[in-house]
């Protein structure tokens, strides 16, 4: 499989939990910025839409969408448990967990990586984060991760979008559920591989 990347984009969380799977896989450099993948070919041969991640199965299929490409890679491994089973209750809790992520959170952060925004959007934007992080910090008052005892694809979606609060300023202060989860998380050794591949920790 290929997992075309960014470093430090939202890639990042198929690219954790690609390692927590123990999956062989080919990392692929695809900036946002210029779209030009380590051959010189342009990315939007691979993908029209020109974001990333973009998972390349073996027989040359492609799949798009972090939350897509997360069960995905969850069904690959089942022993590992970073998903439940298709079909039940807690399967669709895990789908609940990761739209409410990339629509209340990852989408929240999008304008503050516009250059181009006025500072009172932004600031709209970071009111907006900061009461969904307060309402996560509740929902973790009494679990290790997203799902309760065990680490889950959520986490790993979570985790990589969090990441993104201290460059654009986006006050996590006090929130101590949520700040000893995100450290639980980088503590993970297929995490800090991760991070370390992208050049994103020495």
């Amino acid at each position: 499989m290929k997992l075309y990347y960014s470093p430090g984009a939202c890639s990042l969380s198929p690219h954790i939990v690609l390692r927590e799977a123990g999956l062989a896989f080919e990392p692929v450099l695809a900036p946002t910025k210029t779209h030009k993948l380590p051959d010189g070919s342009d990315y939007y041969a691979v993908n029209p839409l020109g974001y990333v991640p973009m998972l390349e199965l073996d027989d040359g299929t492609r799949l798009r969408e972090g939350p897509a490409i997360l069960q995905y890679i969850a069904d690959l491994a089942p022993t590992k448990n970073l998903a439940p089973a298709n079909g039940t209750m807690p399967r669709y809790r895990l789908q609940e967990w990761l739209t409410f992520i990339g629509t209340e959170i990852h989408k929240s952060f999008s304008p503050l990586f516009n250059p181009g925004m006025p500072d009172e959007g932004k600031n709209i934007s970071k009111t907006k984060l900061r009461s969904r992080y307060e309402w996560l910090d509740g929902q973790l008052a009494d679990k290790q991760f997203l799902m309760g005892e065990h680490f889950s694809v959520a986490d790993g979606y979570l985790f990589t979008v969090t990441n993104w609060a201290k460059p654009t300023g986006v006050d996590l202060s006090g929130l101590e559920n949520v700040n000893a989860w995100h450290a639980r998380i980088a503590a993970r050794p297929a995490v800090q591989d991760a991070l370390k591949a992208e050049g994103l920790t020495k």
